[in-house]
């Protein structure tokens, strides 16, 4: 019996795997400066609208 191959599932994967990576590229994001949950989370919402928007 092999493994079955999901191809939409593994297509969503990739995805999400490529995003973290390049929300990992934004150094106050990846070095977490921030002391504060809610600076972090507005760091990391703003990242991910620049990468929203270059699209």
């Amino acid at each position: 019996m092999g493994l079955s191959f999901h191809k939409e599932q593994y297509r969503r994967r990739h995805e999400v795997e490529r995003t973290i990576n390049r929300l990992k590229s934004y150094r106050a994001g990846a070095t977490r400066f921030d002391k504060r949950a809610y600076v972090f989370h507005g760091t990391a919402t703003v990242a991910a609208i620049r990468l929203w928007l270059r699209r």
